[in-house]
């Protein structure tokens, strides 16, 4: 009877979802490069992954391919949905910055920088 030793586990699930274990690397991060057809050794460079750590997350992908990729899918909607309330939120915080009246003592800086967006405009 031989004795064979048991093969780490590349990935597990954490708060942040699939990730490369003994890392902060989610399975997404990886997957983006993966779709944007990078090559293999690329990606290992990437995220500094060792052989049998790349070799462990492609075997996952591979062998769950339809829950990674319905996975990966909600995590892409997720960053969009964050990605638009931020960038409304930044809009309209902007426009509340810029109604604000300034502070008498940075009137000659804000003179300055109307004189020099001026000039730009012109050139």
């Amino acid at each position: 009877m031989s004795e064979t030793t048991p093969t780490p586990t590349v990935i597990i699930r954490t708060g942040r979802g699939l990730t490369v274990a003994g890392t902060r690397i989610t399975l997404y991060s990886i997957m983006d490069y993966i779709k944007a057809d990078w090559p293999p050794k690329l990606i290992k460079d990437l995220f500094d992954l060792t052989e049998q750590q790349l070799s462990g997350v492609l075997a996952y992908i591979e062998a769950n391919k339809d829950d990674v990729e319905a996975e990966y899918r909600i995590v892409l909607q997720q960053a969009e949905e964050n990605r638009r309330y931020w960038t409304e939120y930044n809009r309209e915080h902007l426009e509340q910055v810029a109604a604000m009246p300034h502070k008498p003592e940075h009137e000659e800086i804000w003179q300055k920088l109307k004189a020099r967006q001026a000039k730009l405009e012109t050139t």
